[in-house]
């Protein structure tokens, strides 16, 4: 899939100086599954149909601080699963925290004064310098 609008928005960010201080992620919650006519919801899909398929998707992170050109894991040669690497999206979520500078252990609090959690998860090795 070729994005030429995202890539000429990360050149523009990076020729303003603004990808060392702002995080750029880009992601969908589902991938589409990787033959035509299977369904994960229930419905009959047409044959020539794709479904939502929650089990292998992809991220794009950029700017602060994140590896520029690396590449984390390796899906199956159908896109159905990961193959190598896998990311939880908790571990996703603690990277972005990382990268703002937030520590993803914290603990906050919530209206009943209960600590919580940020997020239960260590941040994606290797995905930030």
């Amino acid at each position: 899939m070729r994005l030429p609008c995202f890539s000429a928005f990360l050149q523009d960010m990076e020729s303003r100086g603004l990808l060392e201080e702002t995080l750029i992620v880009a992601l969908g919650e589902f991938g589409r599954s990787p033959e035509k006519g299977v369904s994960t919801s229930g419905k009959v899909n047409r044959s020539d149909g794709r479904d939502h398929w929650p089990y292998c998707h992809t991220a794009v992170v950029a700017g602060a601080g994140s590896k520029r050109g690396y590449v984390h894991g390796e899906s199956d040669a159908t896109g159905a699963s990961p193959k190598d690497k896998p990311v939880h999206p908790t571990e996703l979520l603690a990277g972005i925290y990382h990268a703002v500078g937030i520590d993803p252990e914290t603990n906050v609090y919530n209206h009943l004064n209960q600590p919580r959690e940020l997020v239960k998860a260590k941040p994606v090795e290797g995905l930030f310098l």
